[in-house]
């Protein structure tokens, strides 16, 4: 019964991730506020929600402590970016980075990379100051900062949240073929997001 459900859910994310267009997050307007718009700002975008919910994955599927270093890093490392881009700092090719970073982190799933810790964290803490530089350089100009920094890195929790629920099912045989898939389905749609970003 737990493996059929395991297959269930599994074909729900892969259809999710299959059927969902290429949208970027970044359109280079503001969404206006403080707390909403910086909540949504990651999740309206595909390209963000795949590398989030990727470093949950892969935190996941490498265990303790992976699992919490991880989706600790990313905010910490994407609101210095984010800093970055409200104080105009340049950054080249924020676009085709923040599509790297679904490209490379489902790889790093889909072939079952057990990287040392200090390596995913680098890695995920770098691709983390795209995402944050594109929150910062959208910010609204009426927003409240504070406000929007503070719904940005909730979201972003959010989706590692779900990434790391997801990647749990790697305890079982069916759940880690169905993680490593659902890693080969992030680094597809990040190819797609790379095709539009250049």
């Amino acid at each position: 019964m737990r493996s059929r459900a395991t297959v269930y859910s599994s074909v729900f994310v892969l259809v999710s991730f299959a059927l969902a267009a290429p949208a970027l997050a970044h359109t280079g307007h503001g969404y206006g506020g403080g707390f909403i718009s910086g909540f949504a700002h990651p999740i309206l975008g595909w390209d963000h929600v795949a590398a989030m919910v990727a470093v949950g994955l892969w935190g996941a599927f490498l265990g303790a402590p992976s699992i919490w270093i991880l989706p600790i890093v990313f905010p910490l490392v994407m609101a210095f970016g984010a800093v970055l881009g409200i104080l105009g700092v340049p950054i080249p090719a924020v676009e085709a980075g923040i599509a790297l970073s679904a490209v490379v982190l489902g790889l790093m799933i889909a072939l079952a990379v057990r990287a040392p810790i200090w390596v995913s964290a680098v890695l995920v803490g770098l691709f983390a100051i795209f995402h944050g530089y594109a929150h910062g350089t959208e910010l609204p100009v009426s927003a409240n900062v504070f406000a929007y920094a503070i719904g940005f890195v909730l979201a972003t929790g959010m989706l590692h949240m779900i990434g790391i629920a997801f990647g749990i099912l790697v305890k079982w045989p069916a759940g880690r073929i169905a993680v490593r898939g659902a890693g080969g389905v992030i680094s597809l749609a990040g190819v797609a997001f790379l095709v539009g970003a250049v």
